[in-house]
């Protein structure tokens, strides 16, 4: 296998009384597949992170080797920052999350904008449109991402257009939700989205990498079927559902940032980790859930779970609060979205790395 780990690295540069990481790393590097999700691993205790690997090659028909501190899309990852300034906004006392999004947004033309609130936008259950039942253009993109962003065919206002589908009816996965969210936030704040990122994310936090698309500079490309990935779509369309980018290194020290309240009191992030089963545990802008691991006890492990997926990228980025563990994992396959898995499922790399991570000595720790 393709890498090398960096956790030996790590522990000489903290000292040399640092702790040897409880990872079983020979079942980690077991878990991980070169070939179907070549990419990063990171998995951290507290603020130490005690394994780190890049492994296989950035394309398949190429020789380079994947390499750390690589700026990635962070994709849907983008809602689980978008959904904490929101929660910013709420500690604030400007945002009420079960106020209708009229209150903010008084010229909103989406049909239900008197009913839809703000918890309904980050659970996913607002009846917005999807852009997946928009028109649909070359390499089978919805034209949502590919045309410019101020043309009515994408941002807020194609998702303000027809549905019907009434609000809290159904859960129902979209970016429309957090596009519209994006614009919420900037009302309540008077200041763009991309200013929140920098002023209340980036900036406090160090995150040197981290901003939105358009970047000069490329990141990491992806590729799907020993192919690169289709250029049809348009990262910055994404918006505030999935344009943001950052190292892994980066959206780890968010993750801490979240974990230690840094970004947010405990009550809010406690609502926003409140997963509702009736909406297969969906929270607000994560995932949140209990499952037991494959032959590591009976004891339910808390997980927050965030999932990205652009075109050839894939990125798992997972918080355990009662471990007070991070593992994040990167992949620029597209075929890694199905070889991540399902944790509740008991199969997969997502559960096998955290498997490994947490279950050296038979039971979580």
């Amino acid at each position: 296998m393709i890498g090398v780990s960096l956790a030996p690295l790590a522990a000489l540069l903290l000292g040399a009384d640092a702790p040897s990481p409880a990872v079983d790393q020979a079942a980690v590097n077991a878990a991980l597949d070169p070939v179907k999700a070549p990419g990063t691993v990171l998995i951290a205790r507290g603020d130490t992170v005690v394994y780190e690997r890049a492994f296989g090659l950035v394309d398949p028909a190429g020789t380079a080797e994947h390499q750390l501190g690589k700026v990635w899309r962070w994709a849907s990852v983008t809602k689980q920052v978008t959904a904490t300034i929101a929660m910013q906004e709420a500690a604030a006392g400007r945002l009420d999350l079960d106020a209708p999004i009229i209150t903010y947004l008084p010229d909103s033309k989406a049909p239900n904008a008197a009913t839809i609130t703000s918890r309904m936008l980050m659970q996913h259950i607002s009846g917005l449109p999807r852009t997946e039942e928009g028109p649909v253009g070359r390499d089978d993109w919805s034209t949502f991402y590919m045309v410019d962003l101020d043309s009515p065919e994408t941002g807020r206002a194609w998702c303000e257009g027809p549905t019907t589908r009434k609000p809290a009816d159904e859960f129902f996965y979209g970016d429309c939700d957090f596009i519209m969210m994006a614009a919420v936030v900037e009302a309540t704040s008077g200041k763009p989205y991309a200013a929140l990122i920098e002023e209340r994310i980036a900036k406090p936090l160090g995150l040197g990498s981290v901003g939105l698309f358009p970047r000069s500079e490329p990141s990491m490309p992806g590729f799907g079927d020993g192919k690169p990935e289709s250029t049809a779509f348009r990262l910055e369309n994404f918006g505030g559902a999935g344009a943001l980018y950052g190292t892994t290194r980066d959206l780890f020290a968010f993750d801490r940032a979240l974990m230690t309240g840094k970004l947010i009191p405990e009550a809010q992030r406690a609502q926003m980790w409140d997963g509702k089963p009736q909406y297969g545990y969906a929270a607000l802008g994560q995932w949140s859930f209990a499952v037991p691991l494959k032959d590591c006890g009976d004891t339910p492990v808390r997980i927050v779970e965030r999932r990205g997926f652009i075109g050839g990228v894939a990125l798992r980025n997972i918080i355990l609060p009662d471990q007070d563990m991070v593992i994040i994992m990167t992949s620029n396959r597209a075929e890694a979205e199905a070889a991540f898995g399902e944790i509740w499922q008991q199969a997969g790399i997502t559960h096998d790395v955290m498997r490994a991570a947490l279950c050296a000595t038979g039971a979580p720790q």
